[in-house]
This record gives C-alpha cells, structure tokens and sequence, in this order.
C-alpha cells in the first residue's frame, strides 16, 4: 500500500494522505523527483499508563538509600 506522490500534491491533499496513512499506507513525498519525506501513521498498540516510563528492565535497589554527608558535601 506504498504510494509516492509529488509534493504538490501533497500539498493539495493532505487530509487526504494523512487519512490514508493512519489506515496503514507509507506515503513517500518527491521534489523534483527525489525523495524527500515520508507519511506514516503511528503506532496504536501503545497504551500508556501515567508513572509508566516503559521501563521493564531490573535495577538496583540502592539508588534510592539516602545520601550520606560526605556524598553530599565532599571535602
């Protein structure tokens, strides 16, 4: 469902090509016969949840102990 079009006509129908990429078409736009961007539609299968940073790794622990005097003033 690739199409590539000038950027005239994107230009004089964008509603149009941004409709088409959210349905799943890739877009690519030419001037002068060139490419020169792309219209894509994101992705929807992201949901987000609020506190949610997408981090899903382990990590240690320790960083979060209070600091001690000499980490916060070192001499």
């Amino acid at each position: 469902m690739d199409k590539t079009i000038t950027l005239a006509e994107a230009k004089a129908h964008v509603s149009a090509l941004i409709t088409e990429a959210e349905a799943g078409a890739e877009i690519t736009v030419t001037r002068h016969g060139r490419p020169v961007a792309r219209i894509v539609g994101t992705p929807r299968e992201i949901v987000r949840t609020p506190g949610d940073w997408g981090w899903h790794g382990t990590y240690d622990q320790s960083v979060f102990a209070p600091m001690t005097d000499e980490e916060v003033w070192p001499a």
